[in-house]
């Protein structure tokens, strides 16, 4: 979906955070951000790392 985001329409959305955010908020903003996705990467990795445990729990378990 972000591939059909053009140059000129991100600079239009960067316009509209300025202005509504104020250019001192920006850098908090985006720490928040890059937190947020820092914690949902965690957490899919962690999901996916349970379900591998799984999946070999159950193999070791029909190969017994």
């Amino acid at each position: 979906m972000i591939l059909f985001i053009s140059g000129q329409e991100i600079i239009i959305v960067l316009l509209f955070i300025i202005i509504f955010f104020g250019s001192s908020k920006i850098p908090s903003l985006a720490r928040t951000l890059g937190r947020t996705m820092r914690d949902v990467k965690d957490a899919s990795n962690e999901i996916k790392k349970e379900i591998r445990d799984s999946a070999s729990q159950i193999e070791n378990n029909l190969e017994e």
